[in-house]
């Protein structure tokens, strides 16, 4: 059976795009997740992401449980914290905050994973992390307690993704953050994609079609959409799947 990173870069190499459906589990109440999961079924979604930046302990894994029921896309944790790993996931972004200079998120938070990873079926899939600025405070900034990058510094931007990739990671994910007021600029997608021979993912303030296709042509892998459906889930009739 493909691994959910191999499925990635297959799909990649088929010039299939990608996109993920975040749903934070602070967000989402367990009896709404049928109805919501029913649309996104109907959709052009790939993957379903869960996680958020501040969880409330045992709420992750009843919301995949739930999420589990409802769809066979593979459900992968982004997780704000260690408390939010559950083994009734497929996989987890095992993720390092690279834009950031906080030790805790950078490694510490990692070491203290290893012992729950090594009791579960995870796959993980280490994940180079970067904070884009975007105009407003966002809490990944807020609990982090990083900087993000300027988004009018692409050397930073680029050097940082790249050294990600050298450093050992499977995928790059360039985050304007939850509720962000506008997304990644399509250039930064564009100049970040060209420095790398890895995945990239895209997520934050991306609140339209059209947006989503924009971060697409700039060179975006998988795009990642949570708050537009938090907002308005009618947002899924756009994104359906054409029939065969």
């Amino acid at each position: 059976m493909m691994s959910i990173y191999q499925h990635i870069t297959t799909s990649i190499s088929e010039g299939k795009k990608l996109l993920a459906v975040l749903i934070d589990p602070d967000k989402m109440k367990l009896n709404n997740v049928s109805n919501f999961i029913s649309k996104m079924n109907t959709s052009i979604a790939t993957h379903v992401f869960v996680g958020g930046s501040e969880v409330n302990e045992g709420l992750t894994e009843a919301l995949v449980l739930e999420i589990k029921k409802h769809t066979n896309l593979p459900v992968i944790l982004f997780p704000g914290d260690v408390i939010q790993i559950t083994d009734k996931a497929d996989g987890i972004l095992f993720l390092s905050l690279i834009s950031g200079r906080n030790p805790d998120y950078l490694i510490g938070k990692q070491v203290e994973a290893v012992s729950k990873l090594a009791t579960t079926n995870l796959e993980i899939i280490p994940t180079g992390y970067l904070l884009i600025e975007n105009g407003k405070e966002t809490a990944v900034q807020r609990v982090s307690e990083t900087k993000p990058i300027q988004r009018k510094d692409i050397k930073t931007i680029k050097d940082t993704a790249k050294a990600g990739e050298l450093l050992g990671m499977k995928l790059i994910y360039l985050e304007a953050g939850s509720g962000a007021t506008h997304p990644i600029d399509p250039h930064i997608i564009s100049e970040v994609k060209q420095q790398l021979n890895i995945p990239l993912i895209v997520g934050g303030g991306i609140r339209s079609l059209s947006e989503i296709e924009l971060a697409y042509k700039a060179g975006a892998d998988l795009v990642v959409i949570g708050t537009a459906f938090e907002e308005d889930d009618t947002f899924f009739k756009a994104l359906q799947r054409v029939p065969n």
